[in-house]
């Protein structure tokens, strides 16, 4: 299966950290990731991790206003787009059928082939706005994936707690992955 993976600016770059660990780890089952950046990723990422760890994936990446990229296009086969952490103006301008940077296009993309759109939406609280926005992309076929870990497996760390919502997000895509799961051994 080939991802492609948006980073935006959202709070949350931990979220996106543990993200692709996972899929560092997946080669088995994804054979290639794509990934692109919104400009506060980075700064974001900086911030609330201290490092510019982003450097070390060996994924490739396009710059946000790079169509060309395949996953830009009904044509590749690319099978998911996970958006992690997904900002609320990136989530709004999806739900309102813009597609003005790679990101969005490459949401529209997976919304009109009928593909998997995640959604990992970082914002507390929501307002009503929010709440529309997530409402119009769940009904155009997206699924929204809030970034609220579990605590069923006694997580011990921020990055435990973290791929509460990773291994999620990861099941929702179609990929199998190891993690808790209720009741289950």
């Amino acid at each position: 299966m080939k991802i492609a993976v948006a980073v935006t600016g959202a709070s949350g770059s931990v979220y996106a950290r543990v993200l692709l660990d996972k899929l560092l780890e997946l080669k088995d089952q994804v054979t290639e990731v794509g990934m692109v950046w919104s400009d506060n990723a980075f700064t974001v990422w900086q911030h609330e991790l201290g490092d510019k760890s982003y450097e070390k994936y060996p994924f490739r990446s396009w710059e946000k206003n790079d169509f060309m990229a395949p996953f830009a296009s009904g044509s590749s086969s690319y099978g998911a787009l996970i958006i992690c952490p997904c900002s609320m103006g990136t989530l709004g301008r999806i739900a309102g059928g813009i597609s003005n940077d790679l990101v969005t296009r490459a949401a529209d993309v997976m919304l009109k082939e009928r593909r998997k759109l995640i959604c990992v939406v970082r914002e507390t609280p929501y307002n009503l706005v929010h709440l529309r926005n997530m409402t119009a992309v769940t009904e155009a076929g997206g699924i929204i994936c809030p970034a609220t870990p579990s605590f069923y497996s006694q997580p011990k760390t921020i990055e435990d707690a973290a791929y509460t919502v990773i291994h999620r997000v990861l099941q929702l895509s179609g990929i199998n992955v190891d993690g808790y799961k209720w009741q289950e051994s």
